[in-house]
């Protein structure tokens, strides 16, 4: 039973719905150990689950993450701090490995290990009131997963400026960085990041995790797209998807998920 997350499942066995994670260690849902392993738990189960067709990351109308758990952190030494590294890093970076769209929606703050598992994301939506940043620098530590998304989303230079500085980042620039795809008035979040999750629930499931995973995949997009493209042709979405495009033109599937 986790402590820290809960998570929602759709009920119906037989038709695709939207999946909600919520981070809920109040009164900050600071980072720690127990509660980004219970969202990487959480988001394993959503992507093994066929009833789910996206996944929303939430974390209350105040705050998504404000920080990490400083308390747990400065009781670590060199050792320990090595043994779990490797852990807490996949575990932030578990939303990218969800087969299925992934969003988050951010209320307050989004900081440290908060902002670092919303990166994993494929889209970021916030209100307008929000601040957000990776301020590990100034504890005299860096982000242990954020680095290379960060600077892969918004471009090496400011990527480096956030981190190094360690500022504090306000809705208007989070969206001219390309930090946030969405700013919506504060009490909207929940409900637009719900808008955008449903419009995949009647979609081609596999050729949505096949898309997810080439623009993972990197500088090895090229290969991966080859594979999952060709791979595409064994599903029952593919032939739905070209016989209906031929008969009736476009948007006009009826996708069944397989």
């Amino acid at each position: 039973m986790a402590e820290f997350v809960t998570l929602e499942l759709p009920e119906d066995a037989d038709t695709r719905g939207v999946a909600v994670l919520r981070i809920d260690r109040p009164p900050l849902n600071l980072v720690n150990a127990q509660l980004v392993r219970e969202v990487a738990e959480a988001a394993a189960v959503v992507a093994a689950d066929p009833r789910v067709a996206a996944l929303v990351v939430y974390g209350d109308e105040r705050v998504f993450c404000a920080g990490d758990d400083l308390a747990e952190l400065s009781g670590l030494d060199q050792d320990q701090a090595g043994a779990m590294a490797a852990d807490l890093q996949a575990a932030l970076g578990c939303l990218a490995k969800v087969a299925q769209p992934t969003v988050a929606a951010i209320s307050g703050y989004c900081l440290g290990g908060g902002l670092e598992l919303a990166l994993g994301a494929d889209r970021r939506i916030i209100g307008d009131n929000v601040k957000l940043g990776l301020p590990q620098i100034k504890t005299g530590l860096i982000p242990l997963a954020g680095i290379r998304r960060l600077a892969l989303l918004i471009g090496p230079g400011p990527a480096k400026d956030l981190v190094y500085t360690g500022r504090f980042v306000e809705a208007e620039e989070a969206l001219a960085l390309g930090l946030v795809d969405e700013v919506v008035p504060p009490d909207d979040v929940y409900n637009a990041a719900l808008r955008w999750a449903r419009q995949f629930t009647a979609g081609p499931t596999r050729a949505l995790a096949a898309a997810k995973a080439v623009f993972e995949a990197g500088p090895h997009g090229l290969d991966r797209a080859r594979t999952e493209w060709a791979d595409l042709f064994a599903t029952e979405d593919r032939r739905i998807g070209t016989e209906s495009y031929l008969a009736d033109g476009p948007g006009s599937a009826a996708f069944v998920g397989r």
